[in-house]
């Protein structure tokens, strides 16, 4: 992880002072680095022991995951990223854009350089799959009648396809055979559904300091997020009348956000959706069945643990 983190500090060297200046300003802030964190852990406990082949597609996964959140917070407006200011809100919307731009280029180099084109089209699948994912959320938004599949393929778009392509990666550069890289895959899909249902509980019931964003941002942009449609489906005439007025018609007032909370507590919606998240987890889990017991499996299914320990 040092190594990856070096890795990408001297890849966000420009001579544009800006392009340093705004990812200085990402870097800073932290963040859990959970993809990457799995090409090098899988990568590892496939046996890849010389080269650093692994440090450098860690790189630019998270290369394209910075440059995915660059442009959400855009699009969001949200103030807060990873407990600091959004790039966004200190420099204005077009720097950071036009830096995620730069991201993604710089994702791409290094896909070339690695050399396989299996590890390409992995990648440049996810990515093209994160832009289709985020395209579905924005066409969902403000629309109630978003059934729970249609939520969960946003999900999978937006979130889960990076964390099979990290996790999948891993094994290719290990030279495994392809049942590995698939069950790698599938162990990197689940988690990444299960990380997004958790966040999407967080948005309603975290600490903001702990939950390193705005609490309620979701809400507030009319996101149809599983919390909302289990609170919706249960809900009385009244209580949808509710959420039509506040997600639909984005008429808000200062205390609509505790009402909403309340009606997800009064149906258990929060509950429900960790209870999902925590399924997904355990199919993550039984995905790493077919690699010998190891430290570093052990490693990756502790991150399923932790995924669900984030909302307690």
């Amino acid at each position: 992880m040092a190594a990856c983190g070096r890795a990408i500090v001297a890849r966000m060297d420009s001579p544009v002072a800006l392009i340093p200046q705004l990812a200085a300003h990402i870097v800073a802030a932290g963040g859990k680095r959970l993809r990457p964190l799995l090409t090098l852990a899988a990568a590892r406990m496939c046996g890849y022991a010389d080269g650093d082949r692994h440090v450098n597609l860690a790189a630019c996964v998270e290369f394209i995951h910075t440059a995915t959140l660059l442009h959400d917070d855009v699009v969001d407006q949200s103030m807060l990223r990873r407990g600091m200011a959004s790039a966004n809100s200190v420099f204005d919307n077009k720097a950071p854009v036009l830096v995620g731009d730069f991201m993604f280029t710089r994702a791409f180099q290094l896909m070339i350089e690695d050399g396989s084109l299996h590890v390409l089209r992995i990648l440049s699948h996810a990515s093209a799959t994160i832009a289709e994912g985020e395209v579905l959320q924005l066409v969902t938004q403000h629309d109630l009648t978003t059934t729970e599949e249609k939520y969960l393929e946003v999900v999978r778009g937006k979130t889960a396809a990076l964390f099979a392509a990290a996790a999948q990666v891993g094994a290719v550069v290990a030279g495994r055979p392809e049942a590995e890289e698939r069950a790698l895959a599938e162990y990197g899909h689940s988690l990444g559904i299960a990380f997004q249902l958790v966040d999407d509980a967080l948005d309603y019931v975290a600490d903001e300091a702990v939950l390193g964003k705005t609490v309620g941002d979701d809400f507030r942009e009319g996101k149809i997020t599983l919390p909302i449609l289990i609170a919706y489906q249960k809900g009385s005439a009244e209580e949808r009348r509710f959420w039509a007025r506040t997600l639909e018609d984005g008429d808000q007032s200062d205390a609509d956000f505790s009402h909403a909370m309340e009606l997800l507590g009064r149906h258990g919606a929060i509950d429900a959706t960790l209870v999902r998240a925590g399924q997904f987890v355990r199919q993550a889990q039984e995905s790493l069945s077919l690699f010998p017991p190891s430290a570093l499996r052990q490693a990756l299914i502790d991150v399923g643990t932790y995924t669900i320990s984030r909302a307690h």
